[in-house]
This record gives C-alpha cells, sequence and structure tokens, in this order.
C-alpha cells in the first residue's frame, strides 16, 4: 500500500480542479478556501493564478503580482512568455541567467515556471535539469510528461512508480498512469481509458488536457463517437483550446461528417494558435508542397 499523507490537504479540490483543467472550479475554490498558515495560502494562491494564466486571463494575475508574496513573482515570466507578440528568446535568456545563477532554485514555483517555458520551447533536457532530484508530487509529474515527449516511456515508467509509492491512488498519478498507457498503446489503451473515465465520474467535468487524453484513447479504440463527446464537452469550457480543436477535426473526419466541418476546426486552430507546434508542423508541410509543385509544370497544355 503507498504511503498516503497523515494531515488533511486544506487544498484538496483546488488541487484536483486544477489538475485536471478545470480551471474555473479550481479559482472558485481557492477564492472559498481559508488558509489556516501562511504556506497553504501561498500554494493556494500559485494555483489560483495559474488556473487565470490557463485561462488566458493575464492582466489579473499581473496586476496582483504587483503586491503579491515575492515567491510567486516568477508567474509573471510565464505570463509574459504566454502573452501574444511575446519576446520569446529573451524571455526564455533570462531563465536561462536565473537558473545558471541558482538562487531561486528552491522556489518551487520558479521550477514550475522555468520547466513549463522550456517544456513549450520543446527543450526537455532543460526542463528534466532543474527538475532533477524534486520531491513535490506535480514537479515529478512533470519529469514523466517530459520523458514521454522525448519518447521514453522506459524511464517514464520507473518515475510512475515513484509516483505511485508517494500517492498511489491520486489525481496526479492516475493522469500520469493514463498518460504513460496511451503512449505505450496495446492493451494500455483501454487502460488509459478507463482512468480517464474514472476521474471524470470521482472529479466531474474534465478540462482539455485530460479529455483530450480520454478521447485518444477512445479513438484508438475505434470508438469515435464517445471521442468526439469528449471532446465536445470540454471545448465548451474551453472553445479555442488546440488540443480539442485538433482532436475535433480528426474525429468529425472519421464520424462521417461532412468535410467541411473538420476543414473549420483545422481553420481556428491554425488561426488562433499561429505559434502551436501543429500550426508550424502543417505551415512548414505546405510550404514544402508547394515548392515541390513549382518545380514542375502540366505535361498536357490546357
Amino acid at each position: 500500500m503507498a504511503r498516503q499523507q497523515q494531515d488533511v490537504d486544506e487544498l484538496f479540490d483546488v488541487k484536483n480542479a486544477f489538475y485536471v483543467g478545470n480551471y474555473q472550479q479550481a479559482i472558485n475554490e481557492a477564492q472559498n478556501a481559508n488558509a489556516s498558515h501562511p504556506q497553504v495560502a501561498l500554494q493556494r494562491d500559485t494555483f489560483m493564478y495559474r488556473s487565470y494564466i490557463a485561462q488566458g486571463n493575464y492582466r489579473i494575475v499581473l496586476q496582483e503580482l504587483k503586491t503579491a508574496d515575492p515567491l510567486l513573482q516568477p508567474l509573471k515570466s510565464l505570463v509574459d512568455y504566454l502573452s501574444p507578440g511575446a519576446n520569446k528568446p529573451q524571455i526564455v535568456a533570462d531563465i536561462d541567467a536565473r537558473v545558471a545563477k541558482g538562487t531561486e532554485l528552491s522556489n518551487e514555483i520558479f521550477l514550475i515556471v522555468a520547466a513549463t517555458i522550456y517544456y513549450h520551447e520543446g527543450n526537455y533536457e532543460a526542463a528534466l535539469k532543474i527538475l532533477h532530484g524534486a520531491e513535490q508530487l506535480e514537479l515529478r509529474t512533470f519529469t514523466l510528461q517530459c520523458l514521454l515527449a522525448m519518447n521514453r516511456p522506459d524511464l517514464a515508467k520507473k518515475q510512475l512508480k515513484l509516483l505511485q509509492d508517494i500517492e498511489d491512488d491520486g489525481t496526479l498519478t492516475q493522469l500520469a498512469q493514463a498518460w504513460l498507457n496511451l503512449a505505450q498503446g496495446g492493451p494500455g489503451v483501454q487502460d488509459a481509458h478507463y482512468s480517464i473515465m474514472e476521474l471524470s465520474e470521482r472529479l466531474g467535468s474534465l478540462g482539455a488536457g485530460p479529455a483530450a487524453v480520454g478521447a485518444a484513447a477512445a479513438a484508438s479504440r475505434g470508438m469515435w463517437e464517445e471521442a468526439e463527446q469528449m471532446l465536445t464537452e470540454a471545448q465548451a469550457r474551453a472553445p479555442q483550446q488546440p488540443e480539442l480543436l485538433l482532436g475535433l477535426a480528426v474525429t468529425a473526419g472519421h464520424g462521417g461528417k461532412p468535410p467541411e466541418v473538420s476543414s473549420r476546426y483545422l481553420a481556428q486552430l491554425l488561426d488562433t494558435h499561429p505559434d502551436h507546434p501543429f500550426t508550424k508542423e502543417y505551415h512548414a508541410k505546405m510550404n514544402e508542397l508547394n515548392r515541390l509543385a513549382a518545380q514542375y509544370q502540366a505535361s498536357v497544355a490546357s
């Protein structure tokens, strides 16, 4: 049996809502939580501001960070990085310098921010470097995500064992198990599907991330209608979330919808998320196709 926490977690509902991507609920729970200790209040505010950031409500965060606890200040870098028109190379260079200096490495909030920025940059090695040795459950889970992004399910499996030893039935552990099972494929896809469905039954509405995982697992099992339903329900709460738009474009094509339905979702993704990895790859492929096509002329006169 995994080791369980002895004390009641005052932020249990806040954390679980955040972990499953139900950010508005996390904000509501945080605003109603009366922290018994300054450290608990710091954690509460961290999850609340990260939820606002996940929703794209940057102005609220920037305004309140002006008078917030100094330990929360790294969140400003995350807001700056995610904001439209951000000078991302400069922000990454600043994070690099702060990591090299080392004075903020004892601040878990800075570790989360730095690792998140590195993850968005596709620099998984840098993210793993600063996450190495972290004891906090979310940081260990982030390590597993990076390993999967690097196509190292073997190492991710070892990381999952560490999570299970800490909190076997926790939400983060269950999510990590689903990610790993989906990445490995085969019989694990069914397990991933069941894990996400269990989370939905236990915690209610799922956000974009878990919904996309559950939909991918359902689709891999040929359950296209269920996959589409999961994505549609999540999109009602996050209309512009890129993973949901991409998933809906795929499920529409496989679900027998008219071609224009899938095209609309794809166009919406391309228009609203120009920096998303799929958008960049899509445009790169189209440019390459156009380049190759320009090398040839019609062999028959029109």
